[in-house]
């Protein structure tokens, strides 16, 4: 798990310490150990200032405390405090990306076990599908729904979840899938053949659903190897 580290401060000078923080920033540009910056204001007080720092362990965290330029801008930092800055050192022991968690559900739900039903609760009513071979507005839950049978049913797809990213309320999947052409697939009679390829999706999520997917496959790659066009 991850470390964090708290630095709570008291200042009437907000501007100033931003500034610090631009700077240190580039100061420490290919040195920093540290993955995850936030700096909050208290709405109750204007004066409050926190900076939530996060680093992958306490060791890293130990690394970049040592860096001259964090003790440079620490001590610059002290004197635009009302106050000494007090820190709090938290071992992380539970991390709840439920964005994350939700989409990787959708991927051991639907493309894993092939529980298509499964979006109904996954997804949003109003959930909108996106692809370059779909029209510009997408299609609904139950027509992907449909088209989900159609290609696990036609192409026998083993799908690996490669890498998943959360930023807000989006979630971006990087994956990779082997499969064999053992059905009608949109009209184009099943050949046998064995193919592989790539593929990335962006999801949006809303109130622990599933709103909105825009997907990129390698469709072409995947008309080559089953020999459907010779480009």
């Amino acid at each position: 798990m991850s470390f964090v580290q708290v630095i709570d401060c008291r200042t009437s000078r907000v501007e100033e310490l931003n500034r610090l923080m631009d700077s240190w920033v580039e100061a420490t540009e290919g040195k920093r150990t540290a993955t995850h910056s936030i700096v909050a204001q208290d709405r109750a007080d204007s004066s409050h200032v926190v900076e939530i720092v996060e680093f992958p362990s306490y060791e890293e965290a130990m690394r970049n405390s040592q860096l001259p330029e964090t003790d440079r801008i620490f001590r610059e930092l002290v004197a635009v405090c009302d106050q000494e800055p007090r820190f709090t050192d938290l071992e992380v022991v539970r991390d709840e990306q439920l964005n994350k968690n939700l989409v990787r559900t959708f991927f051991e739900e639907v493309s894993t076990n092939r529980s298509f039903d499964a979006q109904d609760t996954l997804c949003a009513d109003d959930y909108r599908e996106h692809d370059p071979t779909l029209p510009p507005e997408g299609i609904g839950r139950e027509d992907s729904k449909a088209a989900n049978r159609e290609v696990h049913t036609a192409l026998e797809p083993v799908v690996t979840l490669e890498h998943l990213i959360e930023e807000g309320d989006l979630v971006s999947a990087q994956f990779s899938f082997t499969g064999r052409h053992v059905g009608s697939l949109r009209g184009m009679e099943p050949t046998g053949r064995e193919f592989s390829t790539t593929g990335q999706a962006t999801f949006r999520c809303r109130n622990g659903r599933i709103a909105e997917s825009w997907w990129n496959i390698d469709y072409l790659g995947v008309l080559r190897q089953l020999g459907a066009v010779d480009i």
